[in-house]
This record gives structure tokens, C-alpha cells and sequence, in this order.
């Protein structure tokens, strides 16, 4: 794959030939050739950035548990305290905002999560985490917390800074536009390297800029696929692109489901003793609400969720994103500590499935150090092609400055019977894919009109030479 390329002798395009002897790859080659240059050109600073911040969110899951190692861990005890002790010690500790959902201590030497939320000074999007030792109920902690994963400050932050560099909506369209550009420039490259000649190929015995392009192309093949993947899944929640996703896979029937969390009928109403609506101890409280979800088969790492009025019934969830995923869920009538309903991972849609599965290997959680790993060298290797490609631009130049760029008008040397179906495909793409398609059409308009000054100039000056003959 090449990421920044630039033609030599052998990769130029060749003069048009006789139509007779042009085959549809002579005349396409070309303009993948030129879409690549430009493409690698343009978009390669925006795909270091985020390479760059990726690197760091693959290495935060391990550094968030050093950093934050007190609130995370507890020496193990005799018997683990029942739930309902260790939120009220946590509530106690902090009687502000409303419990939003409590995460029971998953394993013998983790503590207990209480999430709070309208917390003043906390973002409304985050809630705050109380860690409870779920042994003595002491509070060890209070971290703001954000997302299904559970992130703290730190990975919080480097998530944010690869998702928006800290800008907020406007700074996603930066990684949503590396995010649509990365597969096309991925496949640009699998596309000229397979087409080179085999001994154009070849790294050992090389050097200059052939070696540097011998060394980006053989090390982008072989990384081609897991950046197709991560453009794939870090457009499936985009701001425009995912949005797109979503409407279509609802429009299949593919969409997530939930589980329903209205309350029994006859139990409507009356859950409310004992507690008030979005608080831990509604109707029967935590613990037999979770006991009842542990009798279906939900084991940890579970999260319960309070009913949100009178009228709906406790959430129990399981979190598990490594592999093999927990992801069943359960409705719990408040009043009665009856499962009223069940959600398992299995019955979801296949689209639902690869989703979760998907986002959760791009984000390093489906199987822990072994994914954050391949993800840290996915993130290095496109670094180094970003890096190797711009070398190769420099060593086209005269050794003071870059090199020429692709000749344009190479569209006009595809076959109209590729070029048609070809522009459809890539109308239809750019609709569902709006950071590529209104960029690409931008590029295709500039250069168009460049083209036209250009050779309207040329024709100028011809004109004017035969008028002094």
C-alpha cells in the first residue's frame, strides 16, 4: 500500500494507445494511480493524528489500571458484603445526584462501582464512580467515568483526543474523514502493487527511492487488511457516515435490540415501597433483583440499572467486551423481583452482532493485551507509511524539493464502459459517505478547472506563435 506515492519512469503514465490495444486496467490505472497520489497527499496528516492517538488508546487500558490501582482494587477478604451495604456506604459518603448504575465487584480483588449522575461540576455526558470495597463498604475512591466501557479520567481523555482532539462535534469530522479516506487509499495501494511487475517488488538488492518504495508497498500489503477494518468500524459510529449505517441496518431490521424495561402490569405503580423511582433501593432493592438475574444465567461483569419512574422495572446487563462476549440483559419487576423479561446475545441480528464485535476489536476489547497489541502495531506501521510515502515524494524532486505530481486528465484514458459504471458506484458511495464524497468531488472540480485554465493557455500561446510565423 502506498500512502503518499509519487511515479517514477516505470510507474508513469504511459502516452494513450491505439484503442485497439488499450485494455480497461491501461486506461484505469492511471487515475487509481493519481486518486492514491492525492488522496496520500491530503490525508495523510489527518491519518498520523489519529494513528498517533490511537497508539495511545491502545496503551491506556494498561495504564489506567496502574494510574488508578486504589480505586480499582481491594485486598480480598473473607465474604463479600451484600450490594445493598456497599451502595448505601456510597451513598452516604455522597447523598448528592442520583445512582445511575451500580457495577458489583466483578472479581475477588475489585471493587465495587456506584455511578452517580447530576453530579455538579461533573459533565453531564460522564457520571461520577464511587468505589466501594465490597468487603468492609469503605469508599476508596471517586473518578468521573464515562462511557459503556467504563473509562476513567485518563483514558477518558485520550479516547476524546482520538475521537475529537478535544474539540467537541466540529473536531469528529477529523476522524471521521481519516476514517473514510483510509480504506480507499488502502485499496489504491493493494491495487498498483499487485499491478507492478514482480521485480518491481523486490526489497533486497535496492535502494534510494526504490527501496522506499519497495519497503511501504510490501509493509502496507500485509497491514491493507487491518486498515480497511478500522475504517470500516470507525465509521459505523461517525457522526454522518455512521448515522447513514444506522438508518440502513434499521431499515433491515438489524438494529440493536433492548430489553423492555416496562414493569408487570398488575405491578405498575406500586414498585415505589421501600424507594422512589431512579433510586438503588425501588421496591425489592439491589440484592434480590440481583438474584434473580444471577437464577438467569447472568454472570459477572454485570451492571444493574435503577427503573427510571414508577412504571419501569430494574435493568440487569451484562459488560463483558472480551471475548467470548457477555451481552445477555434482564428486566426485573421492582415490586415482585420477577424476571419480566430476556435478552440474550444470540438472538440479536447478525448486523447487531458484527457491530458490537467490531467496534469492540477496534477499541482493544474483545481480546484484551493480544488486541491492543495488534492494534499498537496496525497504528506504528501507518505511521511509518505515512512517513516512508512523503520520502518517496521527496526522492522524485531534484533532492531540494518534492516531486512533480501525477499528470491529470487521466480519466479520459478509462474506457467509457468502466468510466460510467465506476462514477455511479462512486456517487452512490459518496452519498452514504459524505466526507469522501464531497471531498472527492471537490478535488474532481478543482482539477477539472485546472485543466481547462491549463489548456486554454496552451492554446493561447500556440495561437499567438503561429500568428508571428
Amino acid at each position: 500500500m502506498t500512502i503518499a506515492p509519487s511515479t517514477s519512469t516505470e510507474e508513469a503514465p504511459k502516452p494513450p494507445a491505439p484503442a485497439s490495444e488499450k485494455s480497461a486496467w491501461a486506461g484505469l490505472r492511471p487515475l487509481v494511480l493519481r486518486l492514491h497520489f492525492y488522496a496520500g497527499v491530503l490525508v495523510a496528516p489527518f491519518l498520523l493524528v489519529a494513528a498517533l492517538t490511537g497508539l495511545l488508546y491502545a496503551a491506556s487500558f494498561q495504564a489506567e489500571e496502574i494510574v488508578y490501582d486504589h480505586e480499582l482494587t481491594v485486598p480480598v477478604g473473607d465474604r463479600k458484603l451484600p450490594v445493598s451495604e456497599q451502595v448505601a456506604a456510597a451513598r452516604e459518603a455522597h447523598p448528592e445526584g442520583t445512582i445511575s448504575a451500580v457495577r458489583p465487584s466483578p472479581e475477588a480483588d475489585a471493587t465495587t462501582r456506584v455511578m452517580l449522575s447530576g453530579i455538579p461540576g461533573v459533565d453531564p455526558d460522564h457520571t461520577l464512580a464511587v468505589f466501594v470495597d465490597p468487603y468492609t463498604a469503605k469508599v476508596r475512591g471517586e473518578l468521573e467515568q464515562y462511557g459503556s466501557t467504563g473509562a476513567l479520567p485518563l483514558r477518558t481523555w485520550i479516547d476524546e483526543f482520538h475521537r475529537d482532539l478535544h474539540l467537541g462535534e466540529p473536531g469528529r469530522l477529523y476522524s471521521e474523514f481519516a476514517a473514510s479516506w483510509l480504506w480507499v487509499i488502502a485499496c489504491g495501494g493493494l491495487v498498483l502493487w499487485f499491478s507492478r511487475r514482480r521485480a518491481l517488488r523486490k526489497i533486497r538488492g535496492t535502494s534510494g527511492r526504490r527501496r522506499t518504495l519497495a519497503l511501504h508497498g510490501g509493509v502496507g500489503v500485509w497491514a491493507a487488511a487491518g486498515f480497511i477494518f478500522l475504517s470500516a468500524t470507525g465509521l459505523t459510529w461517525s457522526t454522518y457516515a455512521g448515522a447513514n449505517i444506522g438508518e440502513l441496518r434499521t431499515s433491515l431490521g438489524q438494529e440493536t435490540p433492548s430489553v423492555s424495561a416496562a414493569a408487570a402490569g398488575e405491578h405498575a405503580g406500586h414498585g415505589a415501597a421501600g424507594g422512589t423511582a431512579g433510586d438503588a433501593a425501588h421496591g425489592v432493592g439491589l440484592d434480590k433483583v440481583l438474584a434473580a438475574a444471577r437464577a438467569e444465567g447472568l454472570g459477572d461483569p454485570v451492571e444493574i440499572v435503577p427503573p427510571a419512574d414508577e412504571k419501569s422495572a430494574y435493568v440487569v446487563r451484562q459488560i463483558q467486551r472480551s471475548w467470548p462476549e457477555k451481552q445477555d440483559s434482564v428486566a426485573v419487576d421492582p415490586a415482585s423481583g420477577e424476571v419480566t423479561d430476556v435478552l440474550r446475545f444470540d438472538d440479536y441480528p447478525v448486523l447487531a452482532k458484527l457491530t458490537r464485535w467490531g467496534i469492540d476489536l477496534h477499541t482493544g476489547n474483545l481480546f484484551g493485551l493480544v488486541n491492543q497489541i495488534a492494534l499498537m502495531a496496525l497504528a506504528l506501521t501507518l505511521i511509518l507509511l505515512i512517513l516512508w510515502g512523503y520520502r518517496m515524494w521527496w526522492q522524485r524532486g531534484r533532492g531540494s524539493a518534492f516531486g512533480r505530481p501525477v499528470p491529470r486528465g487521466a480519466w479520459q484514458q478509462v474506457p467509457p464502459y468502466v468510466l460510467v459504471p465506476l462514477l455511479a458506484a462512486i456517487a452512490v458511495l459518496g452519498y452514504f459517505v459524505p466526507l469522501l464524497g464531497i471531498p472527492l468531488a471537490a478535488f474532481l472540480a478543482v482539477d477539472i478547472v485546472l485543466g481547462e485554465v491549463a489548456h486554454r493557455r496552451g492554446r493561447r500561446t500556440y495561437t499567438s506563435g503561429t500568428a508571428a510565423r
